[in-house]
């Protein structure tokens, strides 16, 4: 990675952290980066967190964006990674088979019925553990440590990349294979991105919050509540101290519109965003 491209990173990071305290997610102190924790540990400057098995667009047989240049890749990391669940139905099915159809019909639907350039987020976990690829070029992109715009949280999307969990958790929690996929999927994106679990990994409604015309219900209020838990296995699995943890910041307990899919789910687009 270049100076410039650091100094890019860190500049946003900085532009970030004031529009955070106000109580999107609060830094904890003595929080150590990926970076830092390998510079105590005497870990090389690779990547000590094992990436799990991420399955391919090219293997879920993903069709092509409709604009392929209309993807945009940012020379800089993300500084949010935002735990969504589907509003999908919590099958039983924890096949790869399904897992593979799933990311199909997502995105068909983003594609179709939300008029989309492509699938919205970024990476994909079925409720059998599978992690796919989403959006045109992510897979590169994270590789690189560049960040794909995605469609996944409205007005927040150049600064955050999305991780969709198959299912609907209002009263439910993800079986154990999602979760551990989960987990082992932010400890990746946080040491690949050099963020802190314990400020970076927040839910889709710290960021679209109660109270305001974008509020949305998502990740459910019960996958919601593990929020903190997740934050601490990652925390753990990179080698970070866990300390007090870190709380979550907005209700924990909205009430059910399970009329209203966009409060469920959504909204992921926003008129600050750039892409679709």
């Amino acid at each position: 990675m270049t100076g410039q491209s650091r100094k890019t990173r860190i500049g946003r990071r900085g532009l970030l952290s004031g529009a955070l305290a106000g109580g999107v997610a609060v830094t904890a102190g003595n929080v150590l980066s990926a970076q830092e924790a390998r510079a105590r540990t005497g870990r090389a400057d690779g990547c000590p967190v094992r990436r799990p098995r991420l399955h391919t667009r090219e293997e879920w047989k993903a069709v092509p964006p409709t604009d392929p240049g209309g993807v945009k890749v940012e020379p800089f990391a993300p500084a949010l990674v935002v735990v969504h669940h589907m509003d999908y139905p919590n099958s039983m099915d924890y096949s790869l088979e399904h897992a593979f159809q799933l990311s199909r019909d997502c995105q068909y639907d983003h594609m179709h019925n939300n008029g989309w350039n492509d699938i919205g987020q970024q990476l994909t976990i079925s409720r059998g553990g599978f992690l796919m690829e989403g959006r045109y070029r992510s897979a590169g992109a994270i590789r690189h440590g560049e960040h794909v715009i995605g469609a996944q949280v409205a007005n927040w999307n150049t600064a955050s990349i999305g991780i969709e969990n198959e299912g609907t958790y209002i009263t439910e929690l993800p079986p154990a294979a999602q979760w551990q996929t989960l987990v082992a999927t932010c400890a990746w994106l946080c040491d690949r991105y050099d963020l802190s679990p314990m400020t970076a990994i927040v839910g889709h409604r710290d960021l679209n919050q109660p109270g305001t015309p974008l509020a949305t219900e998502c990740p459910g209020n019960a996958l919601y509540k593990k929020l903190p838990e997740l934050r601490a296995n990652v925390a753990t699995a990179m080698g970070l101290p866990v300390g007090d943890g870190s709380a979550n910041h907005v209700t924990e307990n909205m009430p059910s519109v399970r009329r209203d899919r966009e409060k469920e789910h959504g909204p992921a687009t926003g008129p600050l965003d750039p892409t679709r």
